[in-house]
């Protein structure tokens, strides 16, 4: 077997490593509790987007407008992007999917 002077450093790497081991949980419970706050934070917005939502219908089509004038007007490309932009993208996605059905079959 074991001598008993063996047996006494083992045991103490074993009460070493468990100490580590709970310090190394609280540390993690830390870092979780950390990184979930933003999505705390996106929870509540979420609630209370529900709240309002039936007011942010009604006030989106006058903001829209509003942004419209200020946005576009003092600035051409972004304007161009805005108009022309979804019809770019729905034809590259087009092509690219076109693409890959010539791939595949």
């Amino acid at each position: 077997m074991y001598s008993s002077r063996e047996l006494t450093r083992l045991a103490a790497g074993k009460e070493a490593l468990r100490q580590r081991m709970a310090v190394r949980r609280i540390q993690f419970a830390q870092a979780a509790v950390r990184a979930a706050q933003p999505l705390v934070w996106i929870d509540r917005v979420f609630a209370h987007r529900q709240w309002l939502s039936p007011l942010a219908k009604i006030a989106a089509v006058p903001l829209g407008f509003l942004l419209k004038r200020s946005i576009i007007r003092r600035s051409r490309v972004l304007g161009f992007l805005l108009r022309w932009g979804p019809v770019a993208l729905g034809a590259a996605s087009g092509l690219a999917e076109a693409q890959s059905r010539r791939r595949r079959g």
